[in-house]
């Protein structure tokens, strides 16, 4: 009778076993949603990246609300050797770049960390950057420095490899969103201004030292409305003159923007004025710890030429009149329109609830990205361009545009289920 008990018993288990293998429960399903979900945003190759959407759509209990909770907390980082690791490499278009990293000792994949990349100056490597920059930082922070041939950092291709190590590194390491720090040195700190500038909304702060601007790049300062700044420069700069610097922070107040100008009487028996002593670390560093960036600002200012159309948050211009388009070096080409500093701007302001009102220059049609944090999608919302009401609505929010975006910010912080495109009537 007990063998005839058990028998039934082992028999009722391996049922029960059988059909719990059949009918995923709720977790498994939401396990399987996230997996998916990440695996679309990390796919490179845009085939694959179309046949994850689509399976995620079908999924059975997918909606708005669950895969913006994924997005937001669903990552998983796995265990990464701490240390030193000076041999690193990241692959941009087909080419291959050495990175430097520094991962703390006590770094836990559970609690996120600041990130700081440092691109160095001409004559110099990542390599070289990340001794003195390890010792700078202590364990608050991972550690970035990429190598660029000759420091060009002023290039397009130099602007591809950070941004492909700035996701690389999110990708693996649990990085901070809010505390993604960009700092160079000489021809470092003009890569630092110009990506500053171009991907504002990506930074916590930039830190240039000892480098400067073009004239004609100056209106795109104007892009680093919500990001801090802080300048370091020596006043016996043979190498960059310290006016350079000097004039930014005049223009920067003249835009009423705050940051901070660090200007030394330090000299180097190498390098004269044109160093970063190690003087200004505490200062600097404390600056750092004390960024947090705020990823969904009120108020949006962005200057583009035509070779720069990217999300700016929740802005994107998408056609304009005739303006200026920089060549592969972004900083090499003077053409009529880039002397005249022909560029593309867009001002927008959140001014009321579900009330944004843009000023436009040589804009035809811009989107806004929208979430419920920015405006009550429950509610109208109205939009007025220069002056005119260019649409009152409601707006619909949608599981493709959220996926779609995220896909490209690769920001857990800039979710955006809605895509508002506008279109500004022409006048001659």
């Amino acid at each position: 009778m007990i063998g005839f008990l058990l028998v039934g018993l082992l028999l009722s288990w391996g049922c029960v076993n059988a059909s719990s293998s059949v009918i995923a429960s709720p977790a498994d399903e939401s396990k399987s949603l996230a997996t998916a979900i990440f695996q679309y945003l990390d796919a490179t190759d845009g085939e694959k990246a179309d046949r994850l959407l689509k399976d995620i759509q079908a999924h059975p209990n997918v909606s708005i609300e669950r895969v913006t909770k994924i997005l937001q907390t669903g990552r998983v980082y796995g265990p990464q050797p701490a240390g030193m690791f000076p041999e690193e490499q990241v692959v941009v278009r087909g080419r291959t770049y050495p990175l430097s990293l520094s991962i703390p000792a006590t770094y836990d994949p559970s609690k996120s960390l600041g990130l700081v990349v440092c691109l160095h100056g001409a004559g110099f490597t990542g390599d070289a950057y990340l001794e003195r920059w390890r010792g700078r930082l202590g364990d608050g922070y991972l550690l970035a420095c990429p190598t660029y041939p000759s420091g060009a950092w002023f290039t397009r291709q130099a602007e591809e490899l950070v941004l492909a190590t700035i996701r690389e590194l999110r990708t693996r390491y649990h990085v901070d969103s809010d505390r993604i720090f960009l700092t160079g040195m000489s021809n470092g700190g003009i890569g630092t201004w110009l990506m500053g500038m171009h991907h504002a909304p990506l930074f916590a702060g930039i830190a240039p030292m000892a480098s400067g601007l073009d004239d004609v790049l100056m209106p795109f300062l104007a892009n680093l409305r919500n990001t801090p700044i802080y300048i370091i420069h020596g006043a016996k700069d043979q190498v960059m003159p310290v006016e350079l610097s000097r004039t930014i922070s005049r223009k920067l107040d003249a835009l009423g923007y705050p940051h901070v100008y660090r200007e030394h009487e330090r000299e180097h028996p190498m390098a004269g004025g044109h160093y970063f002593p190690k003087e200004e670390l505490p200062d600097l560093v404390m600056w750092l710890d004390s960024q947090r960036r705020g990823p969904l600002p009120s108020r949006l200012t962005v200057v583009r030429e035509a070779s720069h159309f990217q999300s700016f948050t929740w802005l994107r211009p998408e056609s304009t009149d005739p303006i200026a388009a920089f060549s592969e070096d972004l900083v090499d080409k003077r053409d009529e329109r880039i002397t005249r500093r022909e560029y593309a701007k867009l001002d927008a302001s959140i001014v009321a609830t579900n009330r944004i009102e843009v000023i436009a220059e040589r804009v035809r049609r811009y989107s806004l990205f929208l979430n419920d944090r920015l405006v009550d999608v429950s509610k109208p919302v109205t939009v007025v361009t220069n002056g005119e009401v260019s649409f009152t609505g409601m707006v619909t929010p949608s599981l493709e545009t959220l996926l779609r975006q995220a896909r490209l910010r690769q920001d857990p912080r800039e979710l955006f289920p809605v895509q508002l495109t506008i279109t500004i009537p022409h006048r001659p």
